[in-house]
C-alpha cells in the first residue's frame, strides 16, 4: 500500500529533460533538475548516459546549468549556466567542456541571457541569440507595444539579436542590429551562412519574417514569406532548401490554424507543404506541470536518411513522424502507453533518443533503434513506487452534435476514499484552449486524488490535437466549448452516477481554463466550488493590457476587430458582465507578474463577486508570472497547491473540520 501525496512532495520529483545525441552516437547530454524547497530554487546539472556501458553520470556540478549541445565534432560539449552570478544577478554564459578534461570554462558572458544557440558545422563557431537592451530602471518612456511579455517583464527597448562567438577564444561580434526581434537560427551546411527568424512588424508580433545572412559576405537576403508564425527551421543537407514548421494566421483559420511542416526552394522560390494531408498540429501541445527547460529540437533534418523529425499531436498522445521532401509524411515513433515529449536522431536517422511521460510516470529518458524502445533512465521510479499513482480511466462521448469527444477521470486510490458514500469530484479544463489533455503527467491531479477527489478532464471543442475545424473557436468562446463540458458533466454523471457524487461537484482551470471557470460559474450554478487562476474576466482590459491580448484578442473574441468596433462581442463574452448570476463559492488564484492574463482580471472579478455577495477569496503570486505552476518558485508552487486543496476540502468535503489529518499527510 503506497503513501499518499502532500504539496510539499512534488519536490521528490526529478524533471528530466534536453536530450541531445553525441555525433558518434555513443553519449547522450541531458539535464537533470530538483526542486530545493529550503532554498527556494530548481538546481539543475547535465548528466551524460553512455549508451555503450548503459551508465549515467552527472558531467556538470550545477547548479545552475541548462541547454547542452554537442559540438559537430564530437570533441567538446556546450551549456549555458549561470554559475558566478549572483541571486538576482542579469544574463547567463556559455561553457565549453572538453570530454578530455571534464572541466568546462566560461567562452562567453552575455548580459541578456542565452536565448538560444547554434554550433557551426565545423565546431569552430556558435550562433547565440541574446536581448539587448533593457528598460529604463527608474521612469519608463515608452513608444511601442507591447510593452511587457510574460515571464521577461519591461520589453518594450529589449530586442533579441544574433551574436557570433569563436568556440576557442570567446571572442564575439554581433551580427544582426536593428529594430527586431530574432526568434530561431541554423546554420547553412557548409557554415558559411545563418537563416533566422525575426518579428520585423510592432503591431503584428506574432509574424516573423526569415532572413539568410552569408556570415562571409555579410550580405543579408530576405524569404518572401508574409504572414507566418514560424517556429522551427532546418536546412536541406544540400543547402539548396528550407524546410519550417509554422501557420500562416492570417489566411485560413488564424490562430485556430495547426502548424504544419514547410519546404521552401531557394532557388526556385517555391512553397510547398508537406503535410499536407495531416490534419493536425506539428508541434507538441499536451498539457503538462512536471517539466523543465528544453533545447531539444522541434525539426530535425537527417541528412543520411533524407528524412525530417517532428511531433504531431493527436487526441491526447505525442509521437514522433517523419516526412520527405516529397511529402511522404508516416508514423516514426508511437508509444501505446505514453508521449514523446523531446527528441534526438543521429544523422542516419535510425537512432533516436527521447524523453517520454505517460499520466504515472515523469518524463523519463529513453533510446529507440529499429523498431526497438529501451528506456534508459529511472530517476522517478522510487517515487512512483512509494507513491499510489492511479491510472486514468479514458472514456469518450458522443456530443450533441455528433462529435466524438475525450475525456479521462482519475479515481482516488482506495487509501485517500472516504468510510462511506459517493466521491466528490473536480471539472479541470486546460488552457489554450489550443492544447490538449492526454499522456501529459500532472502532480496536481494525483495529489487532488490523494486528498479523496476524483478529477475529470476533457479536450473540449477548441482543444489541439484533433481537426483544424475542431480547434476553431473563433468568436464562439463559451458556446460549443462550454456546452462540450456540460455535456461531458451530464456523461460522467450517467456513466459513474452509483461512484461520483453530484452534490459535491467543483470546477477548475487555468488561463483559457480559467477563462472558462468564469464563465461556467456565471452560467450555471450545479457546481459547489471553483478555483480560477490566471484567468480572464474582461476581455476589454485584456485587449490593452498584456502581451498579446491586442492581436490575439481581436482575433479570436473580437471577429478580427478591436473593443472599439466590436464592442458587443468582447462584453458578452467576458464572465464579469454575466457576474450577477454567480453563486458559486470561488478563489481566485493570480500571479502579480503575469503579462499574459495581466492582475486587473482577478482584481476586476474578485471585486464583482465580492459585490454580488459570492463568498470569493483572492491569493495573489508576487513576482511570479502566467507559469506559476509549471515553472514558478518551489515555494510558491507548494503554496498554490495547498490553497487548492484547502478550497476543496472546504467546500466538497463533509465535516473536514472534524476529520482527523491522516498520519500520511505528515
Amino acid at each position: 500500500m503506497g503513501r499518499l501525496l502532500s504539496p510539499e512532495d512534488i519536490a521528490k520529483l526529478t524533471l528530466v529533460s534536453s536530450p541531445a545525441l553525441n555525433p558518434q552516437k555513443k553519449l547522450v547530454a541531458f539535464l537533470v533538475t530538483k526542486m530545493n524547497l529550503e532554498k527556494d530554487k530548481y538546481e539543475s546539472a547535465v548528466w551524460i548516459y553512455d549508451l555503450e556501458s548503459n551508465e549515467a553520470y552527472p558531467f556538470t556540478g550545477g547548479p545552475d546549468d541548462s541547454c547542452p549541445k554537442w559540438s559537430p565534432d564530437g570533441e567538446r560539449l556546450a551549456f549555458v549556466s549561470k554559475r558566478g552570478l549572483e541571486e538576482g544577478d542579469k544574463g547567463a554564459s556559455l561553457y565549453i567542456a572538453s570530454l578530455g578534461s571534464r572541466e568546462p570554462w566560461k567562452l562567453a558572458y552575455f548580459k541578456g541571457g542565452i536565448v538560444g544557440y547554434e554550433w557551426s558545422p565545423d565546431s569552430s563557431r556558435i550562433a547565440v541569440v541574446s536581448k539587448v537592451g533593457e528598460p529604463h530602471e527608474d521612469v519608463k518612456v515608452i513608444d511601442r507595444i507591447p510593452i511587457w511579455r510574460n515571464g521577461e517583464g519591461f520589453t518594450y527597448n529589449v530586442r533579441k539579436h544574433v551574436f557570433l562567438v569563436d568556440s576557442s577564444s570567446g571572442y564575439t561580434v554581433q551580427l544582426t542590429e536593428g529594430d527586431i526581434d530574432v526568434g530561431v537560427v541554423v546554420w547553412s551546411p557548409d557554415g558559411r551562412k545563418l537563416a533566422y527568424t525575426a518579428s520585423v512588424e510592432e503591431l503584428k508580433p506574432y509574424e516573423t519574417r526569415v532572413y539568410i545572412h552569408d556570415t562571409v559576405t555579410g550580405e543579408k537576403t530576405e524569404l518572401p514569406l508574409r504572414g507566418f508564425s514560424i517556429v522551427a527551421l532546418a536546412w536541406s543537407p544540400s543547402g539548396d532548401q528550407l524546410a519550417f514548421i509554422g501557420r500562416n494566421v492570417e489566411q485560413g483559420r488564424g490562430f485556430a490554424s495547426h502548424n504544419r511542416v514547410y519546404l521552401y526552394d531557394l532557388e526556385t522560390g517555391m512553397l510547398r507543404v508537406l503535410t499536407e494531408g495531416l490534419d493536425r498540429n506539428t508541434l507538441n501541445t499536451l498539457g503538462s506541470d512536471s517539466r523543465w527547460k528544453s533545447c531539444s529540437p522541434l525539426l530535425k533534418w537527417a541528412p543520411g536518411s533524407g528524412k525530417l523529425f517532428f511531433f504531431v499531436s493527436d487526441a491526447g498522445k505525442v509521437s514522433l513522424y517523419t516526412t520527405t521532401p516529397e511529402g511522404n509524411t508516416i508514423v516514426y515513433l508511437r508509444l501505446e502507453d505514453k508521449s514523446v515529449d523531446e527528441f534526438d536522431v543521429d544523422p542516419d536517422g535510425r537512432l533516436v533518443v527521447f524523453t517520454a511521460m505517460s499520466p504515472v510516470e515523469p518524463r523519463e529518458l529513453y533510446v529507440a533503434e529499429d523498431g526497438r524502445v529501451e528506456k534508459l533512465t529511472r530517476f522517478n521510479e522510487a517515487f512512483t513506487r512509494e507513491y499510489t499513482l492511479t491510472l486514468p480511466e479514458h472514456f469518450k462521448f458522443k456530443a450533441s452534435d455528433g462529435t466524438v469527444i475525450d475525456g479521462w477521470i482519475l479515481w482516488p486510490p482506495k487509501e485517500a476514499l472516504e468510510s462511506s458514500g459517493k466521491v466528490p469530484w473536480i471539472l479541470y479544463i486546460h488552457g489554450g484552449p489550443k492544447m490538449m489533455y492526454g499522456d501529459g503527467f500532472y502532480y496536481e491531479f494525483h495529489l487532488l486524488a490523494h486528498k479523496g477527489f476524483a478529477v475529470v478532464y476533457t479536450n473540449p471543442r477548441g482543444s489541439d490535437g484533433y481537426t483544424e475545424e475542431f480547434a476553431d473557436i473563433r468568436c464562439r468562446y463559451g458556446e460549443r466549448d462550454y456546452q462540450d463540458l456540460m455535456e461531458a458533466v451530464d456523461y460522467v454523471l450517467e456513466k459513474y452516477g452509483d461512484k461520483l457524487d453530484p452534490e459535491r461537484a467543483g470546477v477548475a482551470g487555468g488561463s483559457y481554463g480559467g477563462f472558462m471557470t468564469n464563465w461556467v460559474i456565471t452560467h450555471t450554478d450545479r457546481f459547489k466550488a471553483a478555483v480560477t487562476q490566471r484567468s480572464i474576466s474582461d476581455w476589454i482590459s485584456k485587449f490593452g493590457t498584456t502581451d498579446i491580448g491586442f492581436y490575439y484578442n481581436a482575433a479570436m473574441i473580437g471577429c478580427g476587430e478591436p473593443p472599439w468596433r466590436n464592442v458587443r462581442a468582447y462584453l458578452e463574452k467576458s464572465p464579469l458582465m454575466h457576474v450577477e448570476k454567480a453563486k458559486t463559492p470561488t478563489l481566485i488564484i493570480h500571479s502579480t507578474e503575469d503579462y499574459r492574463c495581466w492582475l486587473d482580471q482577478a482584481i476586476e472579478f474578485f471585486t464583482a463577486l465580492r459585490l454580488n455577495n459570492v463568498k470569493t477569496r483572492l491569493v495573489l503570486f508576487p513576482g511570479e508570472s502566467h507559469d506559476l505552476s509549471r515553472s514558478g518558485k518551489p515555494k510558491h508552487r507548494v503554496e498554490r497547491l495547498k490553497h487548492i486543496v484547502e478550497w476543496f476540502m472546504e467546500h466538497l468535503k463533509e465535516h473536514r473540520k472534524e476529520e482527523k489529518p491522516s498520519p500520511r499527510d505528515g
